[in-house]
């Protein structure tokens, strides 16, 4: 893991002792600047080689062996209808625990294309996600953060890796190919 890595992973692990959500994991997928909120995050791992698996949607990448457990990773690009992203030296796999229903927890990792940094956002430097409709899209951005004079789409994680929905995504793509 490289020096930048390590350090955010160290801050997500310091500050994960809050209760509060008001710190946030930013990071790059091509021009745009998204961020997840820390406390489901477990770490950030360079990227490595993926285990491909058959039959499922384009947004998920393969897997990969952390630790003796098999993680799948999602191609967030991919995920927002992107194509897949071109990996690099900065892409970065972020690991995120989800709630999977009556399943429990899920791990998770987020091929993103560089990881930014850990920033704090207090409510009043969030505004709610822009009503955009009932579309897949405006579901998985729970909220627009404000730094300066930028703009960063802070993610629904529950919704983005609703374990169901990529489930259909799979099946979609398999009706779509025959």
């Amino acid at each position: 893991m490289s020096n930048l890595s390590s350090h955010m992973a160290q801050a997500l692990v310091d500050a994960a002792g809050g209760l509060e959500q008001s710190q946030y994991l930013s990071f790059a997928l091509g021009e745009e600047t998204f961020a997840i909120g820390i406390l489901g995050i477990k770490e950030i791992i360079e990227y490595d080689k993926l285990t491909p698996v058959p039959d499922m949607p384009a947004c998920v990448r393969g897997v990969i062996n952390l630790r003796g457990a098999v993680v799948p990773v999602i191609d967030l690009a991919a995920r927002f209808g992107r194509g897949q992203s071109d990996t690099t030296r900065r892409t970065c796999i972020v690991i995120v625990e989800v709630k999977a229903g009556a399943a429990g927890v899920q791990t998770i990792g987020l091929l993103v294309d560089a990881v930014n940094e850990v920033m704090d956002l207090q409510p009043q430097d969030i505004e709610p996600a822009p009503a955009l409709g009932a579309s897949t899209q405006a579901r998985l951005i729970s909220g627009m953060g404000k730094v300066g004079d930028k703009l960063i789409m802070i993610l629904n994680t529950a919704q983005l890796l609703d374990v169901r929905e990529l489930g259909q995504l799979a099946d979609d793509e398999a009706r779509a190919q025959a």
